[in-house]
């Protein structure tokens, strides 16, 4: 290979103990893959340091196709990176190989560039020590460069020992291929499939056209394509992209085929200076794992598979791609979580989410309106975590309706003044209290509907925020507006006999005249009283099928049954009897559900009754 024998020169590898060793215990041993990405991007940098070099008119550009080439050799049991980038001459090769951690990347920015500018260009690596994640797998290594300078090109091996030679050698043009021979212990390196698979991973969107050589043969026509997107989206303007393409590139990330529900394009300028895109999911159903997935890249490199520190904990369900060119690679997520530019990431992200929400709900309501039922659980424990994310979205938070429609926390306000001024009917189960939700609707109210618990949660939050606002649900009060005009006189009788058939001596019978003649009886629970009865159950302190003891039997005195039933307690108090009995079930049914034990009687109640038909 070369005619330089007599300048051979040997040594050991020079080792920077201090630098090294935290390194190694946080990348070198978690993920072996991770070694092609270390040397396919020393070689990217390779080449956007030339080009670098020629947009400062140090050296002329010479119209060069620039690309890296993987090459894998089952038969020499070979994978070699090749570039045509700077190259090195035998001095910088014995300075940035030679000694480990200590970064040409660093070298060439003080050289020629200050750290923003560095960032901005491209320049990848700032540690020395991804040229040795090689050695996780090959029993050796070779490098053959030779610089843009013209100066001699180098041959350098080296065994997992650390011991090299190192000798003046020949190579056509200006570039570096580092050869690596792969340990019978890590053959698997040497399956195309594998290695294929590491590209798309680690190298998907590196700013360098990557070609993958795999020793198959080439059919006639077939055209050489890079295994990667030198142009991934998110480095583009948003005006510039398509839903389409929005679409296409979560798919290809995610390999995830149901359509996200929208995004949020980042482009993050100075002081901050990142970019990328975020997705919300679409779930199958409440049960599918919910669990995001934020990839972190740094200058279009691959660094991490789901970086949480940089999201919101209240923001994980997000999925996305995130790069950060101010964050050092060589970071732990203990760094992470106290990083000051992390936070100012993370806090611009939430920002950012705000700003879509509301662009939805301002531009696109009838689309917004019809992913909210997803988006709901997830905006309002974001709200509940986060004071001024809820400030910045209040007005874009949507009220569903037992109808079927939605409305902005506003609009429903507005279109109860009348009737219900700063109160928010709600139902947490449309079945279970239709008869309630009839009698609002019948007087033209809006319930609203809170079917998840989280967001029967969140309008106790909303309480708090929402100033002389109260959120009832439609079976703890009889609103006023469903009264009638008729007598609402007491009936001890009536009352004593529902006491009796209950079974609840802490029951508290009303009396009340109602608009709708055709319900005969309502049980209520207060709010107050249900929302601590609920509590105390989640937290085990309760019994789950027992009701409240203050709960209230409103009897409708403007029912034909309830007068008939006043008669009745007279002149037959057996039947009457047996009618309360069955007329508190049916209005027990709208609150709980039945027992065996309580099932059973009603059935029996209401077979007694068609008997004496």
């Amino acid at each position: 290979m070369n005619n330089f024998d007599n300048n051979v020169k040997k040594g050991g590898i020079s080792v920077d103990t201090e630098h090294i060793f935290p390194i190694i215990k946080k990348w070198l041993y978690s993920e072996k893959d991770i070694f092609l990405r270390e040397i396919v991007s020393n070689a990217a940098d390779a080449i956007t340091k030339l080009k670098r070099l020629g947009s400062l008119g140090i050296r002329e550009d010479q119209g060069e196709e620039y690309r890296i080439t993987v090459t894998l050799d089952e038969e020499a049991k070979t994978l070699t990176v090749s570039d045509n980038g700077i190259g090195m001459t035998e001095e910088e090769l014995t300075k940035y190989i030679c000694s480990i951690a200590l970064s040409g990347a660093v070298d060439f920015i003080k050289k020629y560039e200050n750290e923003a500018e560095s960032s901005k260009n491209g320049i990848i690596g700032h540690f020395g020590l991804g040229f040795y994640s090689a050695f996780m797998v090959s029993s050796s290594v070779e490098v053959l460069t030779r610089s843009y300078t013209d100066a001699p090109a180098v041959h350098w091996v080296c065994n997992e020992s650390g011991e090299y030679e190192s000798s003046l050698s020949e190579r056509d043009t200006h570039g570096t291929d580092v050869i690596m021979h792969i340990s019978e212990d890590e053959r698997e390196y040497l399956s195309a499939s594998k290695i294929r698979a590491m590209l798309e991973k680690y190298c998907s969107f590196m700013p360098i056209e990557i070609y993958f050589d795999d020793g198959s043969e080439k059919k006639e026509g077939d055209e050489e394509k890079p295994v990667n997107d030198v142009h991934p989206l998110w480095q583009k303007s948003p005006s510039e992209c398509s839903d389409e393409e929005y679409k296409e590139f979560y798919s290809k990330v995610f390999r995830d085929f149901k359509e996200p529900l929208f995004h949020i394009h980042i482009n993050a300028d100075y002081p901050l200076n990142f970019k990328g895109i975020l997705y919300f999911p679409r779930f199958a159903n409440d049960y599918e794992a919910m669990e995001g997935q934020v990839k972190l890249y740094y200058n279009q490199v691959f660094v991490a598979d789901n970086i949480k520190e940089v999201i919101p904990e209240y923001l994980l369900v997000l999925k996305g791609v995130l790069d950060c060119p101010e964050l050092p690679l060589n970071v732990s997520r203990s760094y992470l979580q106290t990083n000051s530019y992390v936070s100012k990431v993370s806090a611009h992200i939430v920002k950012k989410l705000a700003d879509r929400l509301n662009y939805l709900c301002a531009n696109e309501r009838e689309n917004y309106e019809s992913i909210w039922k997803d988006i709901c659980p997830f905006i309002s424990y974001a709200c509940m975590k986060d004071k001024k994310f809820y400030d910045r979205v209040k007005g874009s938070l949507l009220l569903p309706l037992t109808s079927g429609g939605v409305m902005t926390y506003s609009e429903y306000l507005e279109s109860a003044k009348e009737k219900n001024e700063n109160t928010v009917y709600y139902a947490t189960d449309k079945d279970l209290q239709a008869q309630y939700i009839s009698m609002f609707t019948a007087e033209g109210i809006n319930v609203a509907l809170f079917e998840r618990p989280i967001e029967a949660q969140f309008s106790t939050m909303l309480e708090h925020y929402m100033e002389g606002v109260k959120f009832v649900r439609v079976d703890a009060e009889i609103a006023e507006s469903l009264k009638g005009d008729g007598e609402t006189t007491e009936n001890e009788e009536l009352k004593a006999l529902f006491l009796k058939v209950s079974g609840n001596e802490k029951l508290n019978v009303k009396f009340d005249a109602l608009k709708n003649a055709d319900i005969p009886a309502l049980l209520n629970i207060s709010e107050e009283t249900r929302r601590m009865d609920e509590m105390m159950k989640f937290y085990g302190m309760g019994d789950i099928s027992a009701l409240p003891n203050d709960s209230s039997l409103v009897l409708n005195t403007a029912s034909p049954l309830i007068n008939k039933l006043a008669d009745a307690a007279s002149s037959d108090p057996e039947k009457a009897e047996m009618i309360a009995s069955f007329i508190y079930k049916v209005s027990l049914l709208s609150q709980k559900k039945f027992s065996a034990e309580e099932m059973q009687s009603f059935i029996g109640d209401s077979f007694d009754i068609l008997m004496k038909l």
